[in-house]
């Protein structure tokens, strides 16, 4: 992109600016959900409280999983504010949004009824962002976007689908061996009273 100087002399566009303000409210929303996970701050559960949520919906073992998405979540967040590595700090939160998502799909869309539409909308303005890049108002440009190179996007987006595909076809996997376990034991228990 060219620069831009306006009357007032500055080099900064308002593509800039709205980039930054994009990356500030995405990348400290996402930071705060990553340290409720992590840290139990703003009314989180920490690492313990969250792990047994992330296993009561099949994510194991929990505190593995809690510890990787606070980490995508507050790290990937934490960078995309800054402006700094934002083709990974982007694919990062955005591989966390689609493992969240997938845990509200069955709620349908909308947030109120638990739907996904809230996971989906940080997890669509990260890999926005890690595409269109940081602008000027930056670490990443203040730095010669040595971890903003155009390589990195694709790469960081491919290695985050193929690690969140792996993590949330094994999640699958195990809600769909604990309905079958679940519903022999039905079978058994209802064998056990009627067949007698």
């Amino acid at each position: 992109m060219t620069s831009r100087t306006s009357s007032h002399g500055s080099s900064y566009d308002r593509r800039d600016v709205g980039l930054l303000l994009l990356r500030l409210g995405t990348g400290g929303v996402l930071a705060a959900h990553g340290a409720q996970k992590l840290f139990g701050w703003f009314g989180g559960h920490g690492i313990a409280g969250t792990g047994q949520f992330m296993e009561s919906v099949g994510f194991s073992p929990g505190k593995a999983s809690a510890t990787a998405a606070g980490l995508a979540e507050a790290g990937g967040g934490t960078l995309l504010a800054l402006g700094l590595a934002t083709p990974a700090a982007g694919a990062a939160a955005a591989g966390a949004m689609a493992g969240a998502s997938t845990v509200h799909t069955p709620n349908g869309f909308f947030n109120a009824e638990g739907g996904f539409e809230y996971a989906a909308t940080l997890g669509l303005a990260a890999t926005g962002l890690a595409i269109a890049g940081p602008g000027r108002l930056s670490l990443d440009h203040a730095i010669g976007h040595v971890f903003d190179r155009g390589w990195m996007v694709p790469t960081a987006l491919a290695v985050t689908a193929a690690a969140t595909a792996v993590v949330v076809g094994s999640r699958n996997r195990r809600l769909q061996e604990k309905e079958r376990e679940e519903g022999a034991e039905q079978f058994e228990a209802q064998e056990a009273l009627f067949g007698e």
